[in-house]
């Protein structure tokens, strides 16, 4: 049986995965591992907390001799609004952080899955269906960070045979966590605020094309590319990994099936729309799809449906 270590487990992504993984192993071979936020009651009852600091290599190395890790999913990360305001914190999170899981992993040998991001693309980057191989030349501190991780961890690969392996995450979309500093996080708050307030003033003009993903789908792209017999993994670092592209007015569009009031307004911010105006309209998953079998479940009118049902109840639910 497994023994996985869930760094960043308090955040967006980590929350959710933590809980899947721990339906899939067994709560008790599943830590959960955070450091800036507090765990909530499921994901500290549910199973072990630790807290590590991911830039501090011996909260890492502990965690793992004490618990006999074998899998580890690095998703301690400063995303990219946040990073481009700090920068510093942005580097020593996401690379010296990285760092210290690989040493971590080639000392105790354990795999890693590490996600990266369409941040890695910039604007020379083709915009349509973005090859898996291409040009990677961002202009974000978070870019460049996912980036260098890729390659760093494509030197572990090779140099000291870990096995690491990864997705380029678009932007993700879940009922069940706020958001952390992400580009593309409106398409999380336009669904709460369509169910709470029947309007929403979206930061990034109308006709941003980028591509989304659903929650339950990046979790299970998460979980079935490290499932996957080593010898059909020839990008590891990283795959690109698709489900949608769509606009802002797009998903007005999708509410309004449900919401028919919904009212949409603009009001940009510079900064992250100079981030989402680098990035991709859309990424070609095929090498994921041929490679090890990446199929997405949820198209834009499935994740709206289920969006505004589960934010309805919760609404319900807190009343």
């Amino acid at each position: 049986m497994k023994r996985i270590l869930v760094t960043g487990a308090t955040g967006q992504i980590g929350s959710e995965l933590t809980l899947e993984l721990r339906k899939r192993y067994g709560s008790e071979h599943v830590v959960a591992g955070g450091h800036v936020r507090s765990p909530g009651r499921v994901l500290a009852e549910s199973g072990p907390f630790q807290s590590i600091d991911c830039t501090r290599i011996d909260t890492i190395a502990e965690v793992v001799a004490r618990y006999r890790i074998d899998t580890i999913y690095h998703l301690a990360a400063i995303l990219s609004a946040a990073a481009e305001k700090n920068p510093h914190l942005g580097w020593n999170v996401n690379i010296n952080g990285l760092y210290n899981i690989l040493e971590v992993a080639r000392e105790f040998r354990c795999a890693v899955f590490v996600p990266s991001s369409i941040a890695v693309f910039g604007p020379d980057t083709p915009p349509d269906h973005t090859p898996q191989v291409t040009i990677q030349r961002p202009d974000t501190i978070y870019g460049i960070s996912k980036v260098t991780g890729e390659l760093l961890c494509d030197y572990y690969v090779k140099r000291y045979g870990v096995d690491v392996r990864g997705v380029r995450y678009p932007g993700l979309v879940s009922y069940n966590t706020p958001p952390g500093g992400g580009t593309t996080d409106y398409a999380v708050d336009i669904y709460f605020s369509a169910v709470r307030s029947g309007q929403y003033t979206c930061y990034l003009k109308a006709g941003t094309m980028l591509d989304m993903m659903y929650m339950p789908d990046a979790l299970r792209a998460a979980i079935e590319l490290m499932e996957t017999p080593p010898d059909r993994i020839l990008h590891r670092n990283a795959y690109n990994v698709a489900a949608m592209t769509v606009s802002p007015e797009a998903i007005a569009e999708a509410i309004r099936k449900y919401l028919p009031d919904f009212s949409l307004t603009f009001e940009i911010d510079p900064l992250r729309q100079a981030i989402a105006d680098s990035w991709p309209n859309s990424m070609d998953d095929s090498a994921a799809r041929q490679e090890w079998g990446w199929s997405p479940r949820f198209d834009l009118k499935a994740m709206t449906h289920d969006m505004i049902e589960n934010i309805s109840r919760m609404t319900r639910e807190n009343d």
